[in-house]
């Protein structure tokens, strides 16, 4: 048995790749390619971890839905303590249907919250919303009175930190849509304070995704705790500050150590917040699922243009769009192992779009029409980020907990794909 670099729970076994214990080739037997499959005890793990970290401090880690909204992942989440960081009302309602016990530990974040939004939210007794503007505030208002109930707030600073991330997931810098100016803060704590229907009772930043080093963090941890100490001054009791989420994996070969990761992360949040009386919300997302998901593939066709070698896979841009759209790197690894010499390919789906590729000029050992691949670390931004581009149906997915596997998501078909449109 041979594993792939830490931390991922993949090894070949017999030259076949598992996931979470399950044969890879198998699987793509009995429920067909293209194939998400996540290892559930990864999962759990590593929000095991994370917890470990912040054991003496109070604290609740809501899992950032965005990444991945499977309702079995929200289960299983909610089962292991976790609450859930929501953007949408579509995603409140999945925490509705997966773990309705866990919404008292929800946040609800995001710039363009729209009053049936709010309206759910409250009706479900959330725990906290992230407000993003004061206009946005005045609505909130508006809506608790009219429904007879109190809503919670933390406003969302923008600490201008720089995260040394790719743009589109930057979030904390003063040019970005998210959260007002961390200057303009503490007068729109008095206003809100003035409104009916408002608890003003925490603080919130988040300042991007995928980032590595925990040096971001603990800049916007210091100026935030700045924030709650002037508040507290002000005599508000804030008792909530939401460090947000962005703690990021390594998607390339190198091994690493999520324990000594997460412990240099925490190291870092909890420094800056020493002995400020505060429970703190933490949102991991791509951190806990990440690694656990692999998409699996199978070769259609392999073919050479001038010196370009290609891989052409039966899964496309619309079902991973991380490379197209971030430029991302995702690992891809025959499902069966074979000693032949390593080739130069793109690997590339059948979509119209040259921008339709996993990977660009990857050297890695030649596989042949009819094999598998395993794309690598898909288990974050995957399926959530999918589409019907091409009117492509989504894939199935597959849930491994202790070596036993279940479908949580059937393929879909024609008939899901077309069933809305009229004509």
């Amino acid at each position: 048995m041979s594993t792939f670099p830490s931390p991922r729970p993949l090894a070949y076994v017999a030259e076949k790749l598992q996931c979470g214990g399950a044969d890879l080739s198998e699987l793509a037997e009995e429920y067909g390619t293209p194939l998400y499959v996540y290892a559930a005890d990864d999962v759990t793990t590593r929000a095991a971890l994370l917890r470990s970290e912040f054991v003496a401090t109070a604290h609740t880690l809501c899992y950032a839905v965005k990444a991945n909204s499977a309702l079995a992942i929200l289960k299983l989440l909610g089962e292991h303590g976790c609450g859930f960081d929501i953007v949408s009302g579509g995603e409140l309602e999945r925490v509705k249907r997966a773990s309705p016990g866990a919404l008292s530990k929800v946040v609800f974040s995001g710039v363009g919250k729209q009053a049936w939004e709010m309206d759910a939210a409250l009706e479900a007794g959330i725990l906290l919303f992230n407000v993003e503007s004061q206009a946005e505030l005045e609505v909130l208002s508006a809506r608790a009175v009219a429904l007879g109930k109190v809503a919670r707030i933390a406003m969302r600073v923008n600490p201008d930190v720089f995260a040394e991330t790719h743009p589109y997931i930057s979030t904390g810098l003063s040019s970005h849509k998210f959260g007002i100016a961390i200057a303009n803060a503490r007068a729109i704590y008095q206003r809100a304070a003035a409104l009916p229907g408002i608890d003003p009772a925490g603080v919130s930043v988040h300042i991007g995704s995928q980032i590595r080093s925990v040096e971001p963090f603990a800049e916007s941890v210091k100026r935030v705790r700045r924030l709650v100490e002037e508040l507290s001054g002000d005599g508000f009791d804030i008792r909530y500050l939401d460090a947000g989420g962005g703690f990021g994996i390594e998607y390339g070969t190198a091994s690493s150590d999520p324990a000594q990761s997460v412990r240099d992360y925490a190291n870092a949040i909890r420094e800056g917040l020493a002995n400020l009386k505060v429970h703190l919300l933490l949102e991991p997302g791509r951190f806990l699922v990440a690694q656990a998901g692999v998409l699996l593939t199978r070769v259609l066709y392999t073919k050479q243009n001038g010196d370009k070698n290609f891989v052409i896979t039966d899964a496309a841009m619309n079902d991973l769009i991380r490379p197209a759209l971030y430029q991302a790197h995702h690992e891809i690894l025959p499902v069966e192992k074979h000693d032949r010499a390593e080739q130069t390919s793109d690997f590339v789906g059948p979509v119209c779009e040259s921008a339709d590729f996993f990977a660009r000029d990857r050297s890695a050992p030649e596989v042949r029409a009819g094999e598998l691949v395993a794309i690598l670390d898909a288990g974050a931004y995957g399926i959530s980020l999918s589409s019907h581009y091409n009117t492509r149906v989504r894939p199935a997915e597959v849930l491994v907990e202790s070596g036993q596997v279940r479908l949580i998501r059937r393929r879909e078909s024609m008939n899901d794909l077309l069933a809305p449109e009229l004509f």
